[in-house]
C-alpha cells in the first residue's frame, strides 16, 4: 500500500477506497467542481460526509435540497452534511468549489444531518508549539454515523501536531481500532512561495510500517496502523489536515479512544504550564 499520495492536477484531487487488503475501511475523494458543475453521489454500501474545502455545494438527498455555505478556504470554519448509505444524492457548486467527500462502507442507514459550525465548539488542544486547533464536527459527539468519523485540524506555523505519537490500532477498552487519512493544505508564504510539512508513522507492533515524509499542499497520507505523530508545519507555513477515519467498530462501538506512545507521552504533563500559541484560534 502507498502510504503516501500525491495531489493529482485534474478534477480529481485524491480518491482513496478500501482495497480489501491493509485498507479496508476509510475512503476519501477531494474532488474540484468548476461553477455551475453537478455530479451525482454515490451512496451505494457506504455513509458520506460532504466537508466543503474551499466554495459550497448545494447537495440534494432524496429530492430535499441543503445549501452549504461553505467558505473560501479551510482557514475558515465550514457547515458539512452526512449523506447516508442508499440515499439518492447529488451535488452542484454555483461557483468553482472543491469539496471533500468523507465515507466508510456500511448497509446501515443514519439521518441526514446537516452541521454548522455554530453546533460544534473550537477546541484548542495541547499547549506552547504543540498548540492546535480542532474542529469535531464529524466525532461520535457531534455526528450520528456506523463507522465514520471525521475532524479537522489547523496548526500553526513552526509548531508540532499529532504530538505525542500515539495509536489506534488494537480494539479494547482504552483504544479503538481505526485507519486514518490526513489529506493537507499548506499555506502558502507571504510572496505566494509554497509551504511543506513533515509526517511520522512507525510500527507500534510487529506490523512493519516506517513513513517520514515531505508533505506539501493537497497531499494525502494513509495510516493503516503503527503510531503516528509528529505532524510538523514548516515556519511561516500555517498548515490544515482533514482526518478521515473508520474501522471495524460500527454504531455504539463506534468509538476515537487512543493510546500514546509511552516514550513520549510525558510531554502532555508540561502543557499545564505552558500557554496556547496566541495565533489560535484561526479567522473565523
Amino acid at each position: 500500500m502507498n502510504e503516501l499520495i500525491r495531489a493529482q492536477s485534474g478534477a480529481t484531487v485524491v480518491d482513496v477506497a478500501p482495497d480489501g487488503g491493509d485498507w479496508r475501511y476509510t475512503g476519501l475523494t477531494v474532488r474540484r467542481f468548476a461553477a455551475g458543475e453537478s455530479a451525482a453521489l454515490p451512496t451505494s454500501g457506504r455513509e458520506t460526509l460532504v466537508v466543503p474545502l474551499a466554495g459550497g455545494a448545494r447537495v440534494e438527498v432524496d429530492g430535499d435540497v441543503h445549501t452549504l455555505r461553505g467558505r473560501d478556504a479551510v482557514w475558515e470554519q465550514t457547515d458539512v452534511l452526512y449523506v447516508p448509505a442508499g440515499a439518492t444524492a447529488a451535488v452542484t457548486c454555483g461557483l468553482d468549489a472543491r469539496i471533500a467527500f468523507c465515507w466508510a462502507p456500511t448497509e446501515v442507514r443514519h439521518p441526514v444531518q446537516h452541521i454548522t459550525p455554530d453546533e460544534v465548539a473550537v477546541e484548542l488542544r495541547g499547549a506552547g508549539v504543540c498548540s492546535r486547533e480542532v474542529r469535531n464536527f464529524g466525532t461520535p459527539a457531534h455526528l450520528e454515523a456506523e463507522r465514520l468519523i471525521v475532524c479537522e485540524v489547523l496548526t500553526p506555523g513552526g509548531d508540532w501536531s499529532s504530538y505525542p505519537p500515539h495509536k489506534h490500532d488494537r480494539a479494547g477498552t482504552d483504544e479503538s481500532e481505526l485507519e486514518e487519512i490526513y489529506h493537507y493544505e499548506v499555506a502558502a508564504s507571504p510572496s505566494g512561495s509554497p509551504g511543506f510539512a513533515l509526517q511520522r508513522v512507525y510500527a507500534s507492533d510487529e506490523r512493519e510500517i516506517d513513513v517520514a515524509r515531505e508533505v506539501r499542499d493537497g497531499d494525502t497520507v494513509l495510516i493503516p496502523y503503527g503510531y503516528h505523530g509528529p505532524t510538523v508545519a514548516a515556519p511561516g507555513h500555517d498548515l490544515y489536515y482533514l482526518n478521515v477515519m473508520a474501522g471495524p467498530g460500527s454504531g455504539p462501538d463506534r468509538r476515537w479512544l487512543i493510546t500514546d506512545d509511552p516514550a513520549h507521552a510525558w510531554i502532555r504533563q508540561t502543557w499545564p504550564e505552558l500557554d496556547i500559541d496566541p495565533r489560535l484560534p484561526f479567522r473565523r
